[in-house]
C-alpha cells in the first residue's frame, strides 16, 4: 500500500528576490547603527586589552570622544560592512537552508547548514577589507587620545596596502571565516531549536506560525548561546590589532595567536569580552533571524514577491 503523502507540505524552490538582498542590507544597517557598534567597540577593546573589564572598557571608550567613542568605525566602514554582509548572509543562508531541506535535513540541521555557509560567504566576500578598516579607524582614535596627531584613515590603509598588499588588508580573514561560520551556524541552528521548544510549550504544530514575541525570544536565546566561540573572536582581534606589542609574534596565524594569548593570559584571556559579545549576539540574531523572518513576510505582502528560502 502506497504511503499517503497528501498531507506532507511540498518543498518548493523559492525565486531569487532582489528585494530580499536589500532587506538583508537594511536589517544589518539597523543592527549596527543602534546597539551593534557600541557593543562591538567594547567587545573589541576588551579582546585587545585583556586586562580591562567591562567598566574600564566603557570608561576608556567614553574617553575617546564621549558618545561618539562608542561609534568609532561606524561611518563609513561598519556601514559598508553591514550593507554587504547582511545581504550576503540572508541570501546565501536562505538558499543553503532550502537545499538542505530538499536533501531531507530537518529544521535544526538545515538551519545550521544555512548559517555555516552564509557565514563563510560573508567572511571571504566582504569582511576582510571591512574589519581591517574598522581596526584602522579605532587605532586612529586611540592615537589621537594620547596626543599623537593621527594620519587619516585612508593614509593608513594606503600604507598597509603599499607594504603588505592584499594580504595586509585582509589580515585575519581566516579567523573571520571561522568566527562567522560558527557564529551563524550556532545562531540559526540554536534559534530553530529554541523555536521548536517554544512550539512544544505553546502547543503549536510544525506548520503553525510563531508570533512576533515568540520569534524574538527564540532568536535571543540562539544569539546569546552562540557566544561559546569567543576564543576565535579574541584570536581574530589579536591578529588584526594595531596595538603595539613588542612580544607579539610576527606573521600571526590562528594557531600562533591562540598560543600567544594562552601563554600570556591563560584560558580566561581567550574569553575576554564575552559579556558584551553575548549582548551583541542576542541583538544581531534578533535583527537578522527574528526580525528578518517577519520583515520577509512584510516585503512579500508589499511587493508580491515570495521571500527567498523563507524559514
Amino acid at each position: 500500500m502506497a504511503a499517503n503523502t497528501s498531507n506532507v507540505p511540498k518543498l518548493e524552490k523559492k525565486p531569487v528576490s532582489f528585494s530580499n538582498l536589500l532587506l538583508g542590507a537594511g536589517l544589518n544597517m539597523f543592527e549596527v547603527t543602534t546597539l551593534g557598534q557600541p557593543l562591538e567597540v567594547i567587545k573589541t577593546h576588551m579582546a585587545a586589552n585583556r586586562g580591562d573589564n567591562v567598566l574600564t572598557a566603557i570608561k576608556k571608550s567614553w574617553g575617546r570622544g564621549g558618545v561618539f567613542g562608542f561609534y568609532q568605525g561606524l561611518i563609513p566602514w561598519a556601514w559598508i560592512e553591514a550593507s554587504t554582509k547582511g545581504a550576503v548572509l540572508l541570501f546565501v543562508s536562505s538558499e543553503a537552508e532550502y537545499h538542505a531541506r530538499a536533501f531531507g535535513a530537518g529544521s535544526f540541521t538545515a538551519g545550521i547548514t544555512g548559517g555555516v555557509i552564509g557565514g563563510v560567504a560573508q567572511a571571504y566576500a566582504t569582511m576582510g577589507f571591512c574589519t581591517c578598516m574598522k581596526t584602522v579607524e579605532i587605532t586612529r582614535h586611540k592615537q589621537a587620545a594620547s596626543g599623537v596627531k593621527p594620519p587619516s584613515t585612508f593614509a593608513v590603509f594606503a600604507d598597509i596596502y603599499r607594504r603588505e598588499g592584499i594580504a595586509g588588508i585582509n589580515k585575519g580573514v581566516n579567523a573571520v571565516a571561522i568566527r562567522q561560520m560558527t557564529n551563524w551556524g550556532s545562531r540559526f541552528g540554536l534559534t530553530r531549536l529554541a523555536e521548536q521548544g517554544v512550539r512544544n510549550v505553546t502547543g503549536k504544530g510544525e506548520n503553525e506560525r510563531l508570533n512576533a514575541y515568540e520569534k524574538i525570544l527564540a532568536s535571543a536565546l540562539g544569539g546569546g548561546l552562540s557566544a561559546w566561540n569567543q576564543p576565535i573572536e579574541v584570536i581574530r582581534v589579536e591578529m588584526q590589532s594595531k596595538k603595539e606589542d613588542l612580544n607579539r609574534p610576527k606573521n600571526l596565524t590562528v594557531m600562533k595567536a591562540a598560543r600567544y594569548i594562552y601563554s600570556n593570559n591563560g584560558i580566561k584571556g581567550l574569553y575576554r569580552g564575552v559579556t558584551p559579545r553575548i549582548g551583541l549576539g542576542v541583538w544581531q540574531t534578533v535583527c537578522m533571524v527574528g526580525l528578518g523572518d517577519m520583515a520577509k513576510e512584510a516585503v512579500a505582502k508589499l511587493t508580491g514577491e515570495v521571500p527567498t528560502g523563507k524559514h
